[in-house]
């Protein structure tokens, strides 16, 4: 009889192809994002893009002159960035902000308005806020089966996390060698990571998971950039949408961080975690309930658990 674990990987499969109705919907940041997303901007742009995120519902009506004197950039730097986005000009980028900032304003609360609840409680309604922007983004899953079918075919399969993000990597990780016959954690940077990633590549793998939750580290870029120079492609789960972390990955899951109390709290990307973990279970699956049943005797065997 099938194990619990073994039921659940063959019940989530997730559906190729079924792309919900709400992929179209999102909130107003969302949406601004979408406008930015797939296009490698420079520093300058990344901050123009981030004052547009940060302050749609003013900025989406100012001048090219205001914008440019709010963000602190020339004005041929703010027509270089809308090019570089594929408009005409700043005022065809602006033309197609405003509607997006107004339906911000529509949908805000009425002024005054408060949330019942003490702390603790609004700590967890902005993790209910980031699950629920991810649902929307997990509306379409073409990209989470990619890359999942990407992480099975790496053998043996990287593992990235530094600092805070330790313990995100090796949550996948021991996850993962469940269903996956080599997966290799990096937890230091410096020459130790360098040294991991040039023998994982050598042993013929050919990508990294990695994760990065803020504050970001320099020597996760420094890592990523190592990852790359010897030929591995990156996916990467962050709370980022731009930077230099993110122009570094070749596919990114952005996964809000919960900041209302004095350490981050990781519910989202807890979930792109897991969802990452079920594509690769159905990217093979014969080896899948193959490496579970193996487990599951081992389990067994050796009395692991608990009769629960």
């Amino acid at each position: 009889m099938p194990s619990d674990q073994q039921a659940r990987a063959q019940a989530a499969a997730i559906t190729p192809g079924r792309r919900s109705a709400e992929v179209d919907a999102g909130s107003p940041a969302e949406r601004v994002r979408a406008l930015f997303g797939g296009h490698r901007l420079s520093p300058g742009q990344r901050r123009i893009a981030q004052f547009l995120i940060d302050h749609l519902t003013e900025a989406a009506f100012l001048s090219i002159t205001e914008l440019a004197e709010r963000v602190g950039v020339s004005q041929p730097s703010v027509t270089r960035f809308a090019a570089s986005l594929g408009f005409s000009g700043y005022p065809a980028l602006r033309e197609a902000l405003q509607p997006i900032a107004l339906s911000a304003v529509a949908g805000a609360p009425d002024e005054g308005e408060e949330r019942d609840g003490n702390e603790l409680q609004s700590a967890v309604d902005a993790e209910i806020e980031n699950l629920a922007a991810l649902r929307r983004v997990f509306a379409d899953p073409g990209a989470i089966l990619d890359v999942g079918r990407e992480l099975a075919r790496s053998v043996p399969l990287t593992v990235l996390g530094l600092r805070i993000s330790v313990a995100l990597a090796e949550y996948f990780a021991y996850a993962a060698r469940r269903i996956h016959p080599d997966v290799r954690v990096v937890t230091r940077g410096g020459s130790v990571a360098y040294d991991a990633l040039l023998q994982a590549r050598e042993a013929g793998g050919s990508w990294v998971l990695a994760f990065a939750m803020p504050r970001h580290a320099n020597e996760t870029l420094a890592v990523l950039r190592a990852a790359r120079s010897a030929g591995l492609r990156v996916a990467l789960v962050t709370d980022l949408t731009l930077g230099p972390l993110v122009d570094e990955a070749d596919a990114v899951f952005t996964a809000g961080t919960g900041s209302r109390l004095v350490f981050d709290s990781y519910a989202a990307p807890g979930v792109v975690s897991a969802a990452l973990l079920q594509a690769m279970a159905d990217a093979d699956p014969e080896r899948t309930q193959t490496r579970l049943e193996k487990y599951e005797q081992a389990a067994e065997q050796h009395d692991f658990f608990l009769d629960d």
